[in-house]
């Protein structure tokens, strides 16, 4: 009896060892789940201190940002800084995350396909690690996030939210014990988190005025009661001082620290989505505020970003005398411009922002206007797209409504691929090209273009269009590997002088890029680009009417002239065309003040009756020399193209040398019977670039393309400083 009670306490206590183990192992299970995050989830909405997570795969995304190297802020993508890293890969995995204190300089760089941005500081920080629990540290199967309760505040004609939040409990020996719990706003999307003190603060929702009130402004770099006010936005702060005045009545924002006042952040519609959210604002919309203040400096910046540190010399120092007003804007300035902004997802929202301010500055500078310069925007990212062209406003005020209003596009940097459609679509008459007006494109590239700019370029030069680069944040040198291709502005712009490129270090200095800018763009004396190979030339055909050439073959040299004609831009002050024919005689069919528009000219190609007779090619250079190009302009190029089919009754070498002295550039083409020694010695040298031959008349077309080209290349060669 005894042995069986023993025998059966025994079995009940194996029985509850068992099950004791088995509920042990199902602890340590649920301890070890690893709970799933999203590619968009950024650290600064994840509460907890330290964690593990696993990410999905595909993060590897432009669109999902990245703040920093190897320590990153906390509004960056998770997911992305882990890859960023080499943590994880694209195909996901798990993940250590721990929050850190805030990190001075944010250094931006690319790294494992994805782009990181730089930053000066930001309030918060976390660091990633391969995700293997550290020993003794008790991980989170469920991550907790801040809330996103709001109420809403409206002010004048925008709305606002203050979101509620949870504090983030960071170990006490990576901050300061005395520091005052304070929000903080992220961008898009929107994080507030407290920043802890040694007793943690408890969550709580207020509304945009409560917050006002309670914001203690400890990370100032004036006095916001100084007069500190750059005078180059004065009129602009002064404007938007206004608007929040007449919105928020009398509400005064008190900062706790003296008795300076603070404002605090402006609530933004932001046009590019319809969702109302409060968002930093750029330096140069901040109301009552020193444009040197960043935006939420009281908040997140703290001081160690040169503002105003920028590399221009003095002489291009911002012009702080405003521009008086003109209804029909500023005669001394008669351009058509294009800007290119970048709309890529590599620059980031607040990035886009502060370039759309840059864009408005300039339009104030410039003082657009039907009698001075014409404005249009293209955006590019994967593929670029035409906000508005060159006829859609003209004056500043509504260039500068439609730009506030301009939707961030995303996608990559397809430089290249926007100067070709500049190249095509934009200029034209259509779309308010006035002809006599330079030309001019200027590109905002942020880091470097994901395409080939080189060929895009040239052939936009070649069409009288003048390209400027504003170039902000290139690659740093361990990045340069990255660039597809090296050195890519100076095979964009004209010429390597420095005049057509700008290079700002920071978007944050961009504002000391608008004076410099405008100053170049309005120098028309040295746009020198703007007189190409397409529309700087005199052009004088000299046409074989030959008896041996025939009815229907001249008919074809006609349709040569045609479509080589039809290739530059032809007016008063472009290309002139003008046209000689010769048998024994010669016969002036035009010259270069008779036809000034293109159309024109082809209808008088057209109507070129043919004359029949020998073939004195000498005599018909020399005739050509005196009735077209004695008559050329002197800032054109002269150039004399002679088409024959047989050997010539005279001496061409005579004629021909006469004209290359008086700065003729021949090009001779010939068919059929036509002898190669007299085409050489007709040609300029190197005879080889300017001389031709084909067998047959119908094969004339072939040439079309390559002597373009051939008068392009001489053209671009020759220096015009």
């Amino acid at each position: 009896m005894k042995a069986s009670v023993i025998a059966t306490f025994f079995g009940v206590f194996l029985t509850y060892a068992y099950a004791a183990k088995e509920a042990t192992k199902k602890t340590k299970k649920a301890k070890l789940y690893v709970p799933q995050i999203d590619c968009d989830v950024k650290a600064g909405k994840i509460i907890n201190p330290e964690f593990i997570a696993k990410c999905p795969p595909g993060c590897q995304d432009v669109k999902y940002h990245v703040y920093g190297t190897d320590i990153y802020a906390s509004f960056s993508s998770v997911c992305s800084a882990a890859i960023h890293s080499g943590i994880i890969d694209n195909t996901g995995g798990k993940i250590l995350v721990q929050k850190v204190a805030s990190h001075s300089g944010y250094r931006g760089s690319f790294s494992n396909g994805v782009r990181s941005l730089s930053l000066p500081r930001w309030r918060e920080s976390f660091l990633v690690a391969e995700g293997k629990p550290r020993k003794g540290v008790t991980y989170p199967s469920t991550l907790e996030y801040s809330s996103s309760k709001s109420t809403v505040v409206k002010s004048g004609n925008t709305v606002g939210k203050e979101y509620q939040t949870s504090p983030v409990p960071i170990p006490t020996t990576q901050i300061a014990t005395t520091t005052p719990t304070q929000m903080t706003t992220t961008t898009d999307p929107v994080t507030t988190t407290p920043k802890p003190t040694t007793t943690p603060a408890t969550t709580r929702t207020t509304t945009v005025a409560a917050a006002a009130k309670s914001r203690p402004a400890l990370h100032r770099v004036r006095d916001t009661g100084s007069s500190s006010i750059h005078p180059a936005y004065s009129s602009v702060v002064a404007a938007a001082s206004r608007q929040i005045q007449a919105a928020q009545g009398r509400r005064q924002n008190t900062a706790f620290r003296g008795t300076s006042t603070s404002s605090n952040n402006r609530n933004i519609l932001r046009p590019s989505t319809g969702i109302q959210r409060q968002e930093p604002v750029a330096a140069f919309q901040k109301p009552a505020r020193s444009p040197v203040h960043l935006a939420m400096e009281t908040d997140l910046w703290k001081p160690g970003l040169s503002f105003f540190d920028t590399g221009f010399s003095s002489k291009e120092e911002l012009n702080t005398k405003p521009l008086e007003s003109r209804t029909q804007g500023n005669p001394n300035c008669k351009v058509d411009l294009s800007f290119l902004i970048d709309g890529s997802w590599s620059i980031g929202k607040r990035r886009f922002q502060i370039q759309k301010q840059f864009l408005s500055n300039v339009v104030e500078a410039l003082d657009v206007g039907s009698a001075g310069p014409l404005m249009g925007i293209i955006q590019y990212g994967n593929n670029p797209s035409t906000e508005f062209n060159l006829k859609t406003y003209t004056n500043s005020k509504d260039i500068r409504n439609a730009i506030e209003k301009i939707p961030q596009k995303g996608g990559l940097s397809n430089v290249g691929r926007a100067l070709s459609f500049v190249n095509k679509n934009f200029f034209l008459d259509a779309n308010g090209n006035r002809g006599g007006a330079p030309n001019v494109v200027v590109v905002m590239v942020d880091g470097w273009p994901t395409d080939k700019v080189e060929e895009a370029s040239r052939l936009a030069r070649e069409s009288g269009i003048n390209i400027f680069f504003v170039t902000i944040e290139g690659a740093a040198e361990n990045e340069k590997q990255n660039v597809i291709e090296p050195d890519f502005v100076d095979k964009a712009v004209c010429r390597t002088n420095g005049f057509y490129s700008i290079n700002v270090p920071s978007w944050f200095s961009l504002h000391k890029a608008v004076q410099p800018l405008v100053k170049r763009v309005c120098d028309t004396n040295r746009l020198v680009c703007s007189k190409t190979c397409l529309n700087s030339a005199d052009i004088g055909f000299v046409i074989d009417g030959s008896s041996s050439v025939g009815t229907d073959n001249f008919r074809t040299v006609l349709q040569f002239v045609a479509n080589i004609s039809k290739e530059f831009e032809i007016s008063d002050t472009d290309t002139r065309i003008g046209a000689v024919q010769y048998t024994y005689e010669q016969r002036l069919e035009f010259g270069f003040d008779k036809y000034s528009s293109k159309q024109d000219i082809l209808s008088a190609i057209k109507r070129i009756s043919y004359w029949s007779g020998g073939t004195s090619t000498g005599a018909a250079i020399s005739y050509a020399s005196e009735q077209l190009f004695n008559k050329s302009k002197p800032n054109k190029r002269k150039i004399m193209i002679v088409i024959t089919d047989g050997r010539s009754y005279d001496d061409v070498r005579v004629p021909a040398m006469t004209a290359h002295q008086n700065g003729v550039i021949a090009y001779s083409i010939g068919i059929a019977w036509a002898a190669q020694d007299e085409l050489e010695a007709i040609a300029t040298d190197p005879d080889k670039e300017h001389s031709f031959f084909v067998d047959e008349f119908d094969n004339l077309y072939q040439f079309v393309n390559q002597l373009i080209q051939n008068i392009c290349t001489e053209f671009n060669s020759q220096p015009r400083n």
